[in-house]
């Protein structure tokens, strides 16, 4: 396992509320974050089929372009009577716009009257380095799809999504409790673990 050695960090992504996460989660590590904004990096063709191997294209094509050392992920919602969709195609659901609203309507719409509502957010992070290093942890956490959405918090499907324990979804967490509990946090408690010793 290759141990971070640098005082900055690349941040892959051009998510905010994804990049707020991430900062909150590695704040006590790293003196100094950019994102994939700040060096105009263009965002890589997703060609995997599985979250690990989108999450390193992500976390190479961005070290390699900056020289930086990049940590990217991959993550997505998974419904178990959809077949785990929309799993690493989440963001496509919303559309060109990434409109998240859209994309819940339709998690909603294509469960119809199914009985089963569980599903499970996964997130998988990809480090690499400029040299084409790349080290990879998974964090996942289960739950059953709720609708109406519920709560302004979070992102993406936060809003119809109650992880399993909880009475409230991700929507409607606040920002701390979830940074504790999410998939993102268990990912990057195993990364911390390895990586920044």
């Amino acid at each position: 396992m290759r141990v971070f050695q640098s005082d900055e960090l690349l941040i892959a992504t051009h998510n905010k509320g994804k990049a707020r996460e991430m900062l909150a989660l590695l704040k006590p590590y790293v003196r100094k974050f950019y994102t994939s904004a700040d060096f105009g990096l263009p965002e890589p063709e997703e060609t995997g089929v599985t979250f690990a191997e989108n999450a390193k294209i992500k976390a190479r094509s961005a070290a390699k372009i900056s020289g930086k050392v990049a940590l990217a992920d991959d993550s997505g919602l998974a419904v178990n009577a959809l077949h785990g969709a929309p799993g690493i195609y989440s963001a496509r659901w919303a559309g060109e716009g990434r409109n998240f609203d859209k994309a819940m309507l339709k998690v909603h719409e294509s469960l119809a009257d199914s009985i089963d509502r569980s599903a499970y957010f996964i997130c998988v992070l990809a480090m690499g380095w400029p040299d084409g290093h790349t080290e990879v942890f998974e964090g996942r956490i289960n739950g059953q799809i709720v609708w109406p959405k519920r709560g302004d918090n979070g992102f993406g499907y936060d809003p119809i999504f109650q992880p399993d324990g909880c009475e409230v979804t991700f929507g409607q967490i606040e920002p701390d409790q979830k940074h504790k509990i999410s998939h993102r946090a268990k990912a990057f408690k195993r990364l911390v673990n390895e990586c920044f010793k």
